[in-house]
């Protein structure tokens, strides 16, 4: 059973920093690519970053300069860290994984909210 578990989420003031954890299992032919997305209220998901399997990475404008996103292959594990915070910032946090066989999964996400 593929399981995707994200941590560290939290509210923080505007200019702060969080680093986002997602750890997935069961993921039976490995991993491609992992990422990061984010939904605000009434807004659409959107993607944040991603990092595919050899290490390039890629970034919203939105977060370019703010935003780092990580791997460890031997853990199976994403990271986000997200400095310089804003209130816009403020949504839901997904971590998704795109499988060797190209499955898409996604975790149930964690909220970041940044008070201005």
């Amino acid at each position: 059973q593929v399981q995707l578990v994200e941590s560290g989420g939290a509210l923080v003031q505007a200019g702060g920093s969080l680093r986002l954890s997602c750890v997935a299992s069961g993921i039976t032919f490995g991993i491609n690519a992992m990422g990061w997305y984010r939904q605000a209220p009434g807004k659409q998901r959107e993607r944040v970053a991603s990092i595919d399997s050899r290490g390039a990475t890629n970034y919203a404008d939105s977060v370019k300069g703010r935003f780092t996103i990580s791997r460890d292959n031997a853990k199976n594990t994403v990271y986000l860290q997200l400095n310089s915070l804003k209130p816009e910032d403020t949504a839901v946090y997904y971590c998704n994984v795109l499988s060797i066989n190209y499955n898409d999964y996604w975790g149930q996400g964690t909220q970041v909210t940044v008070s201005s």
